[in-house]
């Protein structure tokens, strides 16, 4: 149990400690792994020689529980766990989620809604003086007024409603040590303005220069423009090298957010994941069926963070930034050696990436001096002349990882990105990615195939994932492999009319696929999709969005893409029939769907078979 880090009174006295310097408190069960935000914080605390200790999803409703490890001597870290709360709970129809995967046994309704809001007030109301700082994923994309979907409206900066001290955004490292050493040497919670990567309350602004002004949160809740404005700030201020402090303006105060940290070093990387991580859940689980969230990361490794794929639906942009950070391939083989020591493993490494699987390297040189562009994408529409192609120090990382003893098989599952790879002249990733890194399915991410709908979320063109899939296909055929590329799709994304949708479908006819799973746009907090799906304006450009909003033409939409799907037959007829496609209901090859069979004609079928059933056994009788 003391490998673990404490959790209660009795941990703490077995390490002879009386009290704790940090007490993170999550939404999430403990699991002491690297792809879990409380374990790395948690971790990296320890190794700077803090005291820390950990809550795991306390009883709200009991405010003892807050109590069980004593008050901190600095301060409380608060996060609603590895996603946000709403999203943790409900579906994209807002349907309250059966099952809770970061939970024991799998059970929902462990944390509540707005777990990061609702924890802070309850540690208020335990320990009145004890400074609260915010982090994780549901901190870092609401950090200033923001769109919530389900509230369907704009709410503040959730440091306003946690009424929380400070709040650190992106991946937190950095600030997280920096805060703790400040602390230490007796600054107070209200001096540290300073730290890069955070956000804060101040009555005034004299202090700061070389700032940004956002609308006001007035401005922002009467005006969608002027909420589209403000989101292109933000969404511009991303980079370490560029970007601004920022000021967004409430009634009798001021939310102000620092320039973003500078990302990790491969060397600083290196020391995260070096750490004495146990790489599973506390064993207080075992009775309740352990946390299943474990499952897919267990036995995976993680080589890189950042993206600038550009993906508009994703937050990634918001909260790791466009820079590439990577680990070493030496750290990355180390830990593949300890992955074979797990009396679990059964000599097949998962995946071995990162947000994008095949980024490696920064998109550019000239990122190093001049940070990311604000207003271009790498990668879309088309790829950047200066975006540099090279998979030579993956493919290396992973011709390393099969040959550590113990490895029978690498695989690659947290995603490729299609066209980087196709844009690669040099196709020996390609060949050996084939050959050895495709458990016999590829999952790809092409979204959607109409250009409009392609354009707004930040994807190639189509032609772009036809060239690739050609070029998987046949490299299969050369090896002899009979392997199957899974396209991921999305329904209803802002951009996507019905005429859209039903083209789509018409793109699965030709290619004989009909998908298992179908994403429905889900409106989360920090995408460029969301606030075009909130304004229907496109902030870029300030130009007007379809957006479809309507509950039943999402439903068509969705079922356009599984129109075989029997249970879709009345969504598809009815989309097709609003679009004036009734060319596409017949029993022709380009038909996606059969006409209704009328009642009338059906009737008089089945009197005329039973008819002749009758005639034929009366015959038998003679």
């Amino acid at each position: 149990m003391t490998n673990f880090l404490p959790i209660s009174k009795k941990d703490m006295n077995d390490r002879g400690w009386k009290q704790l310097d940090f007490i993170i408190v999550s939404g999430d069960a403990y699991v002491d792994h690297p792809s879990f935000g409380v374990a790395i914080i948690g971790r990296l605390l320890e190794a700077h020689g803090f005291k820390v200790g950990i809550i795991s999803q306390p009883d709200w409703t009991n405010l003892e529980d807050f109590k069980q490890l004593g008050k901190p001597k600095y301060s409380f870290f608060v996060t609603g766990g590895n996603i946000d709360s709403m999203v943790n709970h409900y579906t994209v129809a807002k349907k309250r989620r059966r099952k809770d995967v970061y939970t024991p046994g799998g059970k929902s309704g462990h944390r509540p809604d707005r777990a990061s809001i609702v924890y802070s007030q309850k540690i208020k109301e335990a320990f009145k003086k004890v400074p609260i700082i915010l982090g994780g994923i549901e901190a870092s994309l609401r950090r200033l007024g923001h769109y919530d979907y389900w509230d369907n409206r704009i709410r503040r900066s959730i440091l306003l409603d946690a009424k929380a001290d400070l709040l650190v955004y992106g991946m937190a490292e950095k600030q997280i040590i920096e805060i703790a050493e400040a602390l230490q040497s007796g600054l107070s919670i209200k001096d540290l303005s300073f730290i890069k990567g955070t956000v804060y309350q101040s009555a005034t602004i004299e202090h700061i220069y070389d700032y940004e002004m956002l609308p006001s949160y007035d401005n922002i809740l009467a005006s969608k423009k002027e909420y589209a404005r403000s989101f292109l700030i933000q969404y511009k201020n991303t980079d370490h090298v560029k970007s601004k402090t920022l000021i967004e303006p409430y009634r009798h105060t001021y939310v102000i957010q620092t320039p973003p940290q500078e990302p990790l070093t491969t060397n600083e990387l290196d020391t995260v994941y070096s750490l004495p991580f146990q790489k599973d859940y506390h064993p207080i689980y075992n009775k309740q069926g352990g946390v299943s969230a474990i499952k897919e990361v267990k036995h995976s490794l993680v080589s890189n963070r950042g993206c600038f794929g550009g993906c508009s639906f994703c937050a990634l942009h918001f909260h790791q930034g466009r820079t590439i950070q990577t680990r070493s391939i030496d750290s990355i083989v180390e830990e593949a050696k300890e992955l074979t020591k797990d009396t679990d493993f059964k000599g097949y490494i998962h995946d071995v990436g990162g947000p994008t699987a095949n980024f490696r390297k920064k998109a550019c040189q000239k990122q190093i001096k001049h940070g990311v562009c604000m207003d271009k994408s790498c990668l879309s529409p088309k790829p950047c002349n200066n975006l540099e192609i090279d998979h030579t120090e993956y493919l290396a990382l992973l011709q390393k990882l099969r040959n550590v003893d113990g490895v029978k098989k690498v695989f690659i599952r947290s995603g490729i990105r299609y066209d980087y790879l196709i844009y690669d002249k040099d196709k020996s990733f390609f060949e050996e990615l084939c050959k050895h890194h495709v458990s016999g399915q590829l999952k790809v991410a092409p979204e959607h195939i109409a250009p409009q709908v392609l354009e707004k979320m930040g994807k190639p063109n189509q032609e772009v994932f036809e060239k690739f899939k050609d070029n998987f296909y046949a490299i299969n055929k050369k090896l002899g492999l009979k392997q199957f590329l899974v396209p991921y799709l999305m329904s209803s994304h802002p951009g996507s009319d019905l005429y859209a949708a039903i083209q789509l479908a018409e793109y699965l006819r030709d290619i004989d696929y009909q998908p298992e799973q179908v994403q429905d746009f889900y409106p989360t907090p920090g995408t460029l999709s969301t606030c075009m799906y909130y304004t229907e304006i496109d902030p870029r450009t300030m130009e007007n969005v379809y957006v479809p909003k309507d509950p039943r033409e999402k439903a068509i939409q969705r079922a356009l893409i599984q129109y075989k799907n029997p249970k879709n037959y009345t969504l598809v007829y009815e989309g097709l029939k609003k679009a004036g496609r009734e060319d596409l209901i017949g029993y022709g090859k380009k038909c996606l769907i059969k006409p209704k069979q009328q009642p009338y004609e059906f009737n008089s079928i089945h009197k005329k078979q039973k008819r002749n059933n009758g005639k034929k056994k009366s015959k038998k009788r003679k």
